[in-house]
């Protein structure tokens, strides 16, 4: 699934610098995840980046664009022109 980052964030500026994706971005009031640029890191590390540097844990699995992990290699791979 994409993440989403929820209206606690306090745009503190952390997440977007850490996505390798360039999916966050500055939204009206808050930071927002393209669902389309996100793999949850999946193809570049571990763990999602924007959620271990997110120091109030708003950002969470988005239920409206489930996906899995099998969808968000084939992402990876479509965004960064690599194959597994």
């Amino acid at each position: 699934m994409a993440l989403l980052i929820n209206d606690l964030c306090v745009n503190c500026d952390v997440c977007a610098p850490v996505c390798p994706n360039n999916a966050i971005t500055q939204g009206e009031t808050i930071y927002e995840i393209a669902p389309s640029r996100c793999t949850e890191c999946v193809g570049h590390f571990d763990t999602p980046q924007c959620i271990e540097v997110c120091p109030v844990e708003c950002i969470l699995v988005d239920p409206d664009h489930p996906e899995t992990r099998d969808d968000l290699l084939l992402k990876y791979q479509r965004l960064t022109g690599e194959s597994s």
